[in-house]
């Protein structure tokens, strides 16, 4: 099978990678490509996207079932109503108040391995009524947030770091099951120490036996055959 490997940045969407592609695929007079990818990225994420063009498309399902790696950094003392810097935020404590150390970072977080039951974000693209979340909640609508089970196979807390206005950020390795939420597990850290928290950035780093370090960036992409 050919599949393209994409080192995604951040602030543009998966889509938007796709389109960058097929602009590629007609400058070279390769006309208009099918693509499509497994895993959608949100924009505020970076990371490992897989693209399947023509007919391999039809087996992109395979690769949503695969397990995946993130790396994320999770801000204590504050939340937003996406459980990342994208949304609006809902609450917040003063660095004094949310008395978060390294010691009881790595404790909390080492019993979150295995499988939890956690709500998803309503901005996710979980499909509710046949139309995914984020769309109604961005129109303000009520979203009936569904609780999912993820399995959580590793952490590995990586190191923490305090920012200029003095709020904390712990930097975590994740290995995950399929179908699972790094923002819905950021939220749930910070439950679990009292204190709100939200991501500030994520990155997926692999899926299945592919890493992000073999990918590229979408306007230098290759086609690797696996």
């Amino acid at each position: 099978m050919s599949i393209l490997l994409i080192d995604k940045p951040e602030d543009i969407s998966s889509f938007e990678c796709i389109q960058i592609l097929q602009r590629r695929a007609k400058k070279e007079g390769r006309g208009k490509v099918k693509m499509g990818h497994a895993g959608t990225l949100d924009p505020a994420a970076s990371g490992l996207l897989i693209v399947a063009t023509g007919g391999d498309t039809k087996q992109l399902t395979d690769f949503l079932k695969l397990p995946k790696g993130y790396i994320a950094d999770v801000l204590f003392g504050i939340a937003t109503d996406s459980g990342d810097r994208e949304g609006k935020e809902i609450a917040r404590v003063s660095p004094e108040k949310c008395a978060v150390s390294e010691e009881r970072v790595r404790e909390v977080l080492f019993g979150m391995v295995g499988t939890l039951a956690l709500p998803v974000s309503k901005y996710s693209a979980i499909k509710q009524g046949g139309e995914a979340l984020y769309k109604k909640a961005r129109r303000g609508e009520e979203v009936d947030v569904p609780v999912r089970e993820m399995t959580v196979n590793e952490v590995e807390f990586l190191f923490m770091h305090r920012r200029k206005d003095g709020y904390l950020v712990a930097h975590i390795r994740f290995a995950v099951e399929s179908g699972v939420y790094i923002r819905s597990l950021g939220e749930e850290l910070g439950k679990r120490l009292g204190c709100p928290a939200s991501l500030t950035n994520l990155r997926r780093t692999r899926i299945g036996d592919m890493d992000v370090e073999d990918a590229e960036c979408p306007e230098k992409i290759d086609v690797i055959e696996i």
